[in-house]
């Protein structure tokens, strides 16, 4: 039984204004949130005025491919897409990639940092088959009760050029893995309709979400946003479909972002943004006007990608706040209502969030205002995994 008592902390609900309040957790879900609560048996941590926020979400990463926790690697991966993903394919061999154990590494320092839920896409091709799944899998089972870890079967090398890997990609499906990814299918596959008609039709066969990367930038990739759009509405997928990185989103005049914005909020099309390097940020406040999905991820970590990273959301958070030029406080939480409740939605989490009947997943940091928690990246002192701590200022606990 994971049943806990939290006194004087003050929960972080979007729109909601900051008060004190305890929380007592039963069966680790939020029994009740209220003014000196009382209860028998149960543990008790005296928050002290600390703020409590809802488990962090990474909607976006890729833990197949990282090196956490591993020795140095100097990137030799260069700048274009093609480049980095040969580059990614040639040395995951030699540097015994995919690897649970890393995986593992990146996801301990996540839970301490109060990430309660991760969406990892998967590289799957005919060389390295399901064995980003096998080993992701075996890191997540190692964490099982402190990190849910959703995965999506991602074509990283492109997917109508590669042969076989749609044929990999349905049996990662069969398999229970939860989403099916995409790459660029104007700009990298050359067919953006033969793509989506491989992606949507085995999302419908095997009930799965969808998670298209779409790095084309411009009118190109405005007009993808428009095709995945139609073909949602067409499959009547509403509120599974998600497009991640968006480059063109952030970079189009925004009259086209607002009308995009809308429809894809007419559609249940979300996006993530990762605040990759220099590339462009979805406006996350043109997207919270419209009523469109919007949630966040760190996406590479410490990888043959990038060299940086360290798997903390909140400081995500606070990256993509600062690209965006989000300074008033209101637009800043708006930022950490995409880490959290937006990427809740976009995973489909059921009973997400500080309110009587969710799942206690939360973690409390010492900050003034949600804003500042943001700015400041301060040390988690308590995570909270359904009702169970699993880690204290900034270190997991052990089993």
């Amino acid at each position: 039984m994971n049943d806990l008592l939290l006194r004087g902390g003050r929960p972080w609900t979007p729109g909601a204004p900051l008060a004190v309040a305890d929380i007592l957790i039963r069966d680790g879900r939020i029994a009740a949130i209220g003014s000196d609560l009382t209860a028998d048996g149960v543990d008790t941590v005296d928050l002290a005025g600390a703020l409590v926020l809802p488990g962090l979400v990474d909607s976006h990463c890729h833990l197949d491919k990282t090196m956490f926790g591993g020795p140095w690697v100097p990137n030799t991966g260069g700048r274009t897409l093609s480049g980095r993903i040969a580059n990614g394919e040639g040395r995951r061999d030699e540097l015994g990639l995919p690897s649970a154990d890393y995986a593992s590494n990146l996801l301990a320092a996540m839970v301490s940092g109060g990430t309660a839920h991760v969406r990892s896409h998967i590289d799957i091709d005919p060389e390295v088959g399901l064995r980003g799944v096998e080993a992701v899998r075996a890191a997540a089972a190692r964490h099982a009760d402190r990190v849910d870890v959703q995965l999506v079967a991602f074509p990283q090398g492109g997917l109508l050029t590669r042969p076989g890997t749609d044929k990999l990609l349905e049996a990662a499906l069969a398999d229970g893995v939860e989403a099916i990814g995409g790459l660029d299918p104007a700009g990298y596959d050359g067919d953006p309709a033969g793509q989506l008609d491989l992606i949507f039709g085995l999302a419908e066969k095997y009930g799965a979400r969808i998670d298209i990367h779409l790095h084309d930038r411009g009118a190109l990739g405005a007009w993808q946003y428009d095709l995945i759009v139609a073909r949602t509405k067409a499959t009547g997928l509403a509120g599974r479909v998600t497009i991640s990185h968006a480059y063109a989103m952030g970079e189009l005049a925004p009259d086209e972002q607002r009308r995009i914005a809308e429809s894809l909020a007419e559609a249940g099309v979300s996006m993530v943004t990762c605040a990759v390097g220099d590339a462009p940020v979805v406006p996350i406040r043109t997207m919270h006007a419209a009523g469109a999905g919007l949630a966040l991820g760190n996406d590479g970590i410490r990888d043959l990608w990038t060299p940086y990273g360290d798997g903390d959301m909140l400081r995500r958070i606070m990256q993509v706040a600062f690209r965006d030029r989000l300074v008033a406080d209101e637009e800043i939480e708006l930022a950490l209502a995409a880490g959290t409740y937006g990427g809740a939605s976009v995973l489909g989490i059921a009973d997400y969030g500080l309110a009587v009947g969710a799942n206690a997943d939360l973690f409390a940091v010492h900050a003034e205002t949600p804003a500042a928690a943001v700015v400041s990246v301060p040390p988690r002192e308590l995570v909270v995994k359904r009702g169970r701590v699993v880690a204290r200022d900034g270190r997991l606990l052990a089993d």
